[in-house]
């Protein structure tokens, strides 16, 4: 890409760039993996922003490896509730148990063996181990995959063909093989605060005078945009049962479904996490929620209390476009259901739950 003079400014500039102007996160003050890779998974599909405080309270809980390795799955899971994709914090905990079995309790410092962990790729394993050991490894993700594209002027998908190959043998030819770690950081932090994907800040750009796409006038038109999955409409209606003491009932975690995907998945659209009594709406919603209660969950057994309405809650998961329809009702006593949980409505915190069941309890306690 770059004559060997031409390469050394261009490291020099944003090097220099990301000293001065570089974000104070947490997890870059210390050399620790785990906490490393702890905030590479969190920061999968969550804004960094958002990451910072679970990050420092899943840090107080479970400090090392060996603290997350010996936990049980649901309060690891309680404490990433409210992050989202819950696979993540099962697979870091798997990961975990096995960095305690097969490597002492230390985040293995070989490509191979850190690809063999549950939850880690590519992108992941070379972020951690340019960061916390010095490994000559380049990062590739969406940040830096914007920049190297904008820099030679690549237009199309960027993951079609054999571009992120190529993006990828980019990425490695500018490392600077002296600061790997930090150098991975800086070409991050370039795509994360200027060269954006809507209006990239290219007046201030450390390394613009490298940037073909700049030149030509196409910063705004590069990376072409990715269409979006189509957008699935929902209709779910869930109940809130609560007692005279304010207490309510929530469902265990559902099993994944088998077999063909199901548009309706409730399990899934809860995170397979504790939940209010939730189904699909086929026909009326008050209609349809009172027949699962009398049949499906409590076997034949009559509700004669009504069914109040609560305000209506909007929710997306992904392409899906959630409207759900949550009643309350009020019974002189909670039915006791094998596996269920009883709790204070007011505070649901002592077990895992979605953010759409935090919606709901929200409603519940509202009205």
């Amino acid at each position: 890409m770059l004559t060997a003079p031409a390469l050394a400014r261009f490291r020099k500039n944003l090097r220099a760039w990301f000293l001065q102007f570089q974000r104070d996160l947490p997890w870059r003050r210390s050399k620790d993996p785990y906490r490393i890779w702890l905030s590479e998974i969190m920061l999968q599909q969550t804004r960094v922003a958002a990451a910072i405080p679970y990050y420092e309270r899943f840090l107080e809980r479970f400090p090392d490896v060996r603290a997350l390795a010996k936990a049980s799955e649901e309060e690891v899971v309680r404490h990433w509730s409210g992050l989202g994709y819950y696979s993540r914090a099962r697979n870091l905990q798997k990961a975990a148990q096995q960095i305690v079995a097969l490597h002492n309790g230390v985040f293995p410092a070989t490509k191979a063996e850190a690809l063999a962990l549950p939850g880690v790729g590519k992108y992941t394993a070379a972020a951690i181990l340019s960061m916390a050991y010095g490994q000559k490894l380049a990062v590739l993700d969406g940040n830096v995959a914007r920049v190297l594209a904008r820099l030679q002027a690549i237009r199309g998908n960027l993951r079609a063909g054999k571009r992120w190959q190529e993006l990828q043998k980019s990425a490695e030819a500018l490392l600077a093989p002296r600061a790997p770690g930090d150098w991975n950081q800086a070409i991050m932090e370039l795509g994360a605060i200027l060269c954006t994907p809507k209006s990239p800040q290219c007046l201030l750009c450390p390394v613009g005078e490298f940037c073909a796409a700049r030149k030509l006038g196409l910063a705004d038109a590069i990376p072409e945009k990715r269409k979006k999955h189509a957008t699935v409409e929902l209709q779910l209606v869930a109940a809130v049962l609560l007692d005279s003491q304010g207490h309510t009932l929530l469902l265990p975690p559902p099993k994944p479904k088998t077999g063909p995907a199901h548009k309706a998945d409730v399990g899934a659209l809860v995170s397979r996490l504790w939940h209010f009594p939730t189904i699909g709406v086929h026909r009326d919603a008050a209609l349809d929620l009172r027949a699962y209660l009398e049949e499906s969950l409590l076997r034949g057994h009559k509700f004669s209390a009504p069914l109040e309405r609560l305000p209506k809650i909007r929710h997306t998961v992904t392409y899906r476009s959630i409207t759900l329809l949550p009643f309350r009702m009020k019974l002189k006593k909670l039915p006791q259901l094998s596996g269920a949980k009883v709790l204070p409505l007011s505070d649901l915190s002592s077990v895992p739950i979605s953010n759409l069941t935090r919606k709901i309890a929200r409603a519940a306690l509202k009205s």
